[in-house]
This record gives structure tokens, C-alpha cells and sequence, in this order.
């Protein structure tokens, strides 16, 4: 089959290699399309230890094609939005079957599209941080994958305000399409929040950000952090501060859900696939790249101030 395979010298090529087959509670899944995440520039940029060569890609869609021992053979043939420890870039790729969630009512490239960001983006408005009616949200990487998602899942959950902050805060009538109130230059953030201060604000970015987001909590407030885009040096945070003012830091790793629980992270999915399936959300597809164009779109995703998902075109 063809796949993209990610070698020791860093360089992506398309290649012929064998097709996997699945094994006790497994499905091989035949792949339409596959999701581009910031998963990908990690494991490009050396951040993952992953065995090279390496055919990378953690989100798809497709049709269920073979199942392994434990599972129940009526899923051939089923239609599947699919998280994968990698191989997403491939014409075939096996996956746990609790992680092959069925995607009725969504057609292949937005079953693709919505990856680990449906589940995630999901999981950090409703079971991390507990989006209540009439709450205010800071949402770091607005108009990212999660970013664009999270804003609709927290408007829909009663949200009054929801701010973001982007590379180009130039984007008005495309962020208001999403939940967003306002967007707010990164690059100039805090100061352009003066005094402001939120219930609830998500995190990916650390660094510096990750601290001055403590101090732009409010009381009971929820700082919800899910990575580490800018840089993985640790942030240190005083719990007594925190306590003063009932304000929590909350960590979520999807990847490690899915492994530790997956019908947790599958739960999540289920939910935010029925909300995209039934038009109270919806993804922006920004991109489409050939599986041959593979590193053109990670290396646009790394540059940054991209919005929206990008999606490689399989079959």
C-alpha cells in the first residue's frame, strides 16, 4: 500500500509498504482522509520518541475493511472517524476499535477533520473545566483545530463572553462565526486585556503565557492546560496563591486518555461527532493537501497563524 514514511533524516516520503493487519481488538480501517495536527510537527521535530522510519498521521476517517479477534465482525464496512498511535497517513491504518468511532451523518473529510480536536476541545469545556452559564473564556490558539471547536462547545454550554487570541486579530466576521466575541494579537497579550480577568481560560501555549493567564483568572477561576506549543520549559505556579482565590490548574492529555481510558475519550467523541452531525458546531476546513504534499502542510501548520483544520486526501 502507500504510505508516507517519516525517516531518521527527517524527510517525509511516499512509499510502498506492507498493509497491517489487525490484531485482538483491533480494526483496519481503509483511510479517505486524514487529519494534519500539531501531533505532527511534534513527532517531525524530534519531540516524540518514535522509531524511524515511522509512517505517521493520529487522526482519519474511513471504512472499517477487517477487525481482529474480540471484535464484533457486523463493524465491516462501518464509516469511522479514527484515532491512531500513527500510520494515519497510509491507505490502511489499524486502530483500537474503541478508538473507530462511527461518524453517521458526517460525510468523510469532516469525520476526518474532527480528529483529536473534537474529543478534546469537547472534553476541556465540559468535564475539565465545567463551562457554566453566564461564565467568561480566554481560548489560547483561537482558531486552531481545538480552539475553533472549544469556542462553539462553550457559547453552546451558555458561555457570555469568549475572547481569543490569534497570530491575526484581523479576522472579526470570521471569528464571530465561531462564538468569538473578540480575537486579541498574541503578541500582544496581556496588555491588551488591561484588567480583564475570565473564568475559565485553555491553555496549549506555556511558557510565559501559561503565567500570566494565572493572573488574568478570576475568582473560582479554571486555567485548563492541554500543551505546550511554545516551549516545554516547566512554569512554576504558587498553590497558595491559587488558594487564596479558589482558582485551579487543570491538566488534560488526550493521548494518554485514550489509552488509560478509552471509552472515556470515546464518550467525549461520540458527543462532539452528534453536535457537528447535527449543525450545532461546525469545522473549517482550510485545506486539503495530496498524501504526496504531506510535508507542505505540516510545515505550514509549524509556521503558525494558520486557522481552521487541514486534511490530507487519501482515497
Amino acid at each position: 500500500m502507500k504510505a508516507v514514511v517519516l525517516g531518521a533524516d527527517d524527510a517525509f516520503t511516499l512509499a510502498t509498504v506492507d498493509e497491517p493487519r489487525p490484531g485482538p481488538g483491533e480494526v483496519a480501517i481503509r483511510v479517505q482522509y486524514a487529519g494534519l495536527q500539531w501531533g505532527d510537527v511534534l513527532v517531525r521535530n524530534g519531540h516524540f520518541p518514535v522509531p524511524r522510519p515511522f509512517v505517521p498521521g493520529f487522526e482519519a476517517a474511513g471504512r472499517i475493511t477487517a477487525v481482529g479477534a474480540g471484535v464484533d465482525p457486523d463493524r465491516v464496512g462501518e464509516h469511522v472517524a479514527v484515532l491512531t498511535s500513527g500510520g494515519a497517513f497510509a491507505e490502511v491504518v489499524v486502530a483500537p476499535a474503541p478508538l473507530a468511532f462511527p461518524a453517521r451523518g458526517l460525510d468523510a473529510r469532516t469525520a476526518a477533520a474532527s480528529g483529536w480536536a473534537a474529543p478534546t476541545a469537547y472534553d476541556l469545556i465540559h468535564t475539565v473545566t465545567r463551562v457554566r452559564s453566564g461564565e467568561s473564556v480566554l481560548i489560547h490558539a483561537a482558531l486552531g483545530g481545538v480552539g475553533s471547536l472549544a469556542a462553539q462547545f462553550a457559547r453552546a454550554a451558555g458561555a457570555s463572553r469568549v475572547i481569543g487570541t490569534v497570530a491575526d486579530p484581523d479576522q472579526a466576521e470570521y471569528a464571530s462565526r465561531l462564538g468569538y466575541d473578540r480575537l486579541v494579537s498574541r503578541h500582544e497579550f496581556p496588555a491588551s486585556l488591561g484588567g480583564d480577568t475570565f473564568d475559565v481560560i485553555l491553555d496549549p501555549i506555556g511558557g510565559p503565557t501559561r503565567l500570566a493567564n494565572v493572573d488574568h483568572l478570576a475568582p473560582h477561576g479554571r486555567l485548563a492546560v492541554y500543551g505546550n506549543m511554545a516551549t516545554f520549559e516547566p512554569v512554576r505556579i504558587g498553590t497558595n496563591d491559587l488558594l487564596m482565590s479558589g482558582q485551579s490548574v487543570l491538566t488534560y492529555n488526550g493521548s494518554l486518555l485514550s489509552r488509560t481510558h478509552p471509552e472515556r475519550i470515546a464518550d467525549a467523541a461520540g458527543k462532539a461527532l452528534r453536535l457537528l452531525a447535527d449543525g450545532q458546531a461546525g469545522i473549517d476546513i482550510s485545506a486539503e493537501y495530496e498524501l504526496a504534499e504531506l510535508a507542505t502542510g505540516i510545515e505550514r501548520l509549524a509556521k503558525g497563524g494558520t486557522r481552521g483544520k487541514g486534511i490530507v486526501r487519501i482515497a
